[in-house]
């Protein structure tokens, strides 16, 4: 029988390779359909009246003046008088028209009174807080770290953070629902297609409407990014259902652009206080953080510091600032990016202290980093050299002596990325062709080409050979796409569904061999004895050999084909012009392991697209909140930046692959790549003109008043 263990390298026609994503044509004519493409028969438009108040209490909800309007079909309340509300921007009241327009001026015309409350919105420190809007979560000793920090002999003290930033899904949060007599019919952009039916349910429960799990229908063909943001189905998803059942009528409600800065998900921010001690060649000894940051009104959970290095004497304080600036969600490895700057960096700035390289630092101290310490020894070596580290580091702040300052830093990340639970079905027809059906999800990460590649390769069949159906909560279940377990979890589901499958197969054609299914394989479309191509028939012959009955195979997420933990190194180098401060990367280079790499294209693919979000927290990112009105003041795409093109320097990627990494199975890339590229970056500028900025991201003025460049009233001095 065909053997369910990943095909060693000399037996593998598609994985390992660089493939193209199969749905590539469809999204690049326009034919894909995201959610907002989804246009029913007779649809209204739902928009949404939110609270203008960063905390407040709704005394009163007047809506006949909505109701009144032309074109409006639907109203309903989401939050109800009484209760209170934590953010601006919240979801007050839905209303459903017949244009987009008079959706608008619905929700505009819905009459909402309130009584404002106390509240805070600065990212600031716990001191400043105040007690009633902090919460400390952590504060763990290891070791004797008072003891350490007296016999080190070098000790470097500094100040670093990252601020709360924004998800910015090209597509915003949104999408459509019909009701067809007892059943809802849902067009959601979501990263949990098999999960969604019970956010449904649950949710209109809570309003009154009673509906079972198998009558929700969900079908998410395409969907315009997540990061993270987008696994419930949120107010605005039941209160969509809530207007198509009350109006009859199809309802599409996708957010504005406002709307998705303000209330769609945040990134916590993290700041922190730290002291790190060395011995004089190098060796850690000891670790001290003061460490806070806001989830929004949230506390939850606490960094792991120092991060990746598990220095011997710790300690570490963690305090999470309450505030009302709307919910914190997961973003692309939650809080790994913060960890990242913080360890990093006073890592770099203790190395700094020593004048040694970070690279000859880092290698000193390497074996900190546990069982991955080898690993890291190899992406060392390969990240060095790509960037060339050797001939481009120099000591701080002496790398030249005009204007323009370039500089060199690096960074070390790790990640789980276990595969997630997935069910597949693969069924072979008796014409040869083939389809595999899961309940999985396309981020735009590549997924339909993966689950298309194991099954061709299982199959010995050409790509085309092989049809893929996933967005439809209607095929069998797979996890949500969070922590970088979907590629993992239905890469193995889907190869022990078709080995399943090709075994019923083999069992039919072994007769007309006149031997046993363990002595066949599939092979370059052809059914064939193992290892000779002169006994075989075509891969369509033999499926006629079924009859008029196709064959199905299932097949579960299977922990013997996947692992979980990995590490990456990246280096970036910067240019700074000290005279306006502003930050330019010129080249990052990011080396990754993820075990077997299915396509190496998509593979490479996800660095490259996390490098560039690692640029753009790195230098423009940030959510600013004004504590007078309680507001955001740049929930826009004018005013919150991200980089253009012409910002993002050379990216260089490096995957490693081979022995060593094979054998360990698949293991999930989504999240680790995008964690240093902020420290990179951040250790890149310090490099260049000799003093470290402590925030992200490195805006010109950050850098101008880091050099002593910028006075107290915020001119040039």
């Amino acid at each position: 029988m065909a053997d369910y263990h990943w095909p060693p390298a000399d037996h593998r026609a598609l994985i390992g390779k660089r493939i193209k994503r199969i749905d590539g044509p469809q999204k690049s004519s326009g034919q894909a359909k995201y959610s907002y493409d989804i246009n029913r028969p007779g649809m209204l438009w739902g928009k949404m009246a939110t609270c203008p108040y960063a905390h407040a209490k709704i005394t009163k909800i007047d809506t006949s003046a909505a109701e009144a309007m032309p074109g409006v079909k639907g109203v309903v309340t989401i939050v109800p008088e009484g209760q209170e509300v934590f953010w601006a921007g919240q979801e007050i009241v839905a209303v459903a028209a017949d244009t987009e327009e008079r959706a608008e001026a619905g929700a505009d015309a819905v009459k909402i009174e309130y009584q404002q409350l106390p509240y805070l919105v600065a990212d600031t420190d716990p001191q400043q807080a105040g007690a009633q809007y902090t919460k400390q979560l952590e504060n763990k000793v290891a070791g004797n770290p008072d003891q350490a920090f007296q016999q080190a002999d070098v000790v470097s003290e500094g100040d670093y953070g990252v601020p709360v930033i924004t998800h910015c899904c090209h597509e915003t949060h949104g999408q459509v629902t019909e009701w067809d007599g007892d059943d809802l019919h849902v067009w959601p952009s979501t990263q949990a297609v098999s999960d969604m039916a019970g956010e449904y349910v649950e949710g209109l429960g809570q309003m009154g409407i009673k509906i079972a799990a198998n009558n929700v229908h969900v079908d998410t063909q395409y969907m315009g990014g997540g990061f993270g943001s987008k696994f419930a189905a949120d107010t605005w998803g039941i209160a969509c259902a809530q207007l198509s059942k009350k109006t009859g009528r199809p309802v599409k409600m996708m957010l504005e652009r406002d709307q998705e800065l303000m209330v769609a998900g945040c990134r916590p921010s993290m700041h922190a206080h730290v002291k790190v001690a060395a011995k004089r060649d190098g060796t850690l000894v000891a670790w001290d953080s003061d460490t806070w940051g806001t989830q929004g009104p949230q506390a939850e959970g606490s960094p792991t510091l120092p991060y990746v290095l598990e220095v011997p004497n710790v300690r570490a304080k963690y305090t999470a600032v309450l505030t009302n600036i709307g919910p914190a969600r997961a973003w692309r490895a939650p809080n790994h990016p913060q960890m990242a700057l913080i360890s990093n960096g006073a890592m770099e700035d203790l190395a700094a202290k020593l004048n040694m390289d970070p690279v000859d630092f880092y290698l000193k101290n390497i074996d900190l980093a546990g069982s991955h310490a080898k690993i890291y020894r190899d992406e060392f070596a390969k990240a060095s050299e790509l960037m060339d580290w050797k001939s481009k580091w120099h000591p701080r702040g002496q790398g030249s002596s005009g204007v323009l300052k370039r500089g060199v830093g690096l960074s070390i990340h790790t990640w789980g990325g276990r595969g997630n639970m997935s069910n597949c079905q693969v069924v072979i027809h008796p014409d040869g062709s083939v389809e595999t059906n899961i309940g999985s999800q396309d981020l735009g990460t590549g997924t339909r080409t993966v689950i298309n590649i194991v099954t061709a390769e299982t199959l010995g069949l050409p790509l085309s050979g092989v049809k893929v159906n996933l967005g439809d909560n209607k095929y069998p279940p797979a996890g949500a796409s969070g922590g970088s377990t979907t590629v993992s979890g239905v890469s193995t589901s889907t190869r022990m569904a078709a080995t399943s499958a090709l075994n019923e197969l083999l069992a039919k054609v072994a007769p007309s061999f006149g031997t046993t299914p363990d002595k066949l394989e599939a092979w370059d479309g052809k059914i064939q004895v193992i290892g000779d191509s002169s006994k075989s028939i075509p891969w369509k012959q033999a499926c006629a050999k079924l009859g008029t009955a196709s064959v199905t195979g299932t097949g579960r997420t299977n922990n013997a084909l996947m692992s979980s933990g990995v590490g990456g190194v990246q280096m970036s180098e910067v240019e700074v012009d000290t005279e306006t401060g502003i930050v330019r990367m010129i080249k990052h280079v990011a080396v990754q392991d993820c075990g077997l790499v299915i396509d190496v294209k998509t593979a490479e693919s996800q660095v490259f697209g996390a490098c560039i979000m690692g640029v753009c927290y790195a230098i423009y990112e940030e959510k600013i909140m004004d504590q007078p009105t309680g507001r955001c003041l740049n929930a826009n795409m004018e005013f919150y930046k991200l980089a253009s093109i012409a910002d993002i320097g050379e990216i260089v990627v490096h995957m490693m692959q081979g022995p060593g990494y094979d054998e360990r199975g698949t293991i999930g890339l989504g999240e680790p790549p995008v964690i240093s590229p902020g420290a990179a970056i951040s250790n890149a500028v310090a490099n260049a003109i000799g003093v470290r900025v402590p925030e992200l991201p490195l805006t010109p003025d950050r850098v101008l008043t880091a050099l002593g460049k910028v006075g107290k009233e915020g001119g040039m001095v």
